[in-house]
């Protein structure tokens, strides 16, 4: 196979990994707190971007110096998305209820002592951060499978840039299609739309609690005899 046809898979499997059900639940939980495709679009791109930036500092440490994960090391970097499931999703269980806010010219006005709408800055830095957790977690599974089948380091890296294009690709697709629903619903349905926040709150924290389990005690973090095998 061709440099360009390796390349090409690399973008096509990277979407593919956009799809992951730890990546879908965690950029929905964000994703339905927002209330315009304006606001919701770039969360798949900032994800997208903290996950790639990961993906190649784990795997140009790994190309170029050879860098070994341990397996408690490489637990620690998959439990962090479990803890990160759970915090997500507990943030979302304790959004106040949009009836709390009313829409102004100038933006939402809070009523009462309830806190307000994650500003700007927060809004732009979570899932930066998501991702982030998530490509710390995925990093070296992705880099062996380079390894597998590219020898020259300087195309093996091309192919992490494009595998990561891939991914900010696959997201900016499913938070799109996340967030066109959730909008439309917040725009009618108000109760709706804080319902739609609690159950993608719980699946976070369900799909979390059964993260920190399985590598906890399946995988042996916890119990003194760890087993890791990237994937």
């Amino acid at each position: 196979m061709n440099v360009g046809a390796i390349l090409t898979l690399g973008f096509l499997l990277g979407m593919r990994h956009a799809t992951d059900p730890d990546h879908v639940v965690a950029v929905s939980t964000i994703v339905s707190r927002q209330r315009t495709l304006r606001a919701a679009a770039p969360i798949g791109i900032l994800w997208g971007i903290g996950h790639t930036v990961t993906i190649l500092a784990v795997g140009a440490a790994m190309i170029f110096f050879g860098m070994a994960i341990p397996p408690r090391v490489g637990l620690l970097m998959e439990l962090s998305v479990g803890i990160m499931l759970l915090l997500l999703g507990a943030m979302n269980l304790r959004w106040p209820h949009p009836d709390a806010w009313v829409a102004d010219r100038g933006g939402a006005v809070p009523h009462g002592p309830q806190l307000g709408p994650p500003s700007s800055h927060n809004a732009s830095l979570r899932p930066l951060v998501v991702g982030v957790v998530h490509g710390l977690a995925g990093s070296a599974a992705v880099t062996l499978l380079v390894l597998g089948s590219i020898r020259a380091p300087i195309q093996a890296i091309a192919y992490l840039v494009v595998f990561g294009a891939g991914t900010i690709a696959g997201m900016l697709v499913i938070t799109t299609a996340l967030a066109t629903p959730i909008v439309l619903v917040s725009r009618h349905f108000a109760h709706l739309h804080r319902t739609l926040a609690i159950v993608t709150g719980l699946a976070s924290v369900l799909l979390g609690t059964a993260l920190v389990y399985e590598i906890g005690y399946v995988d042996g973090l916890f119990t003194g005899h760890p087993h890791w095998v990237p994937g």
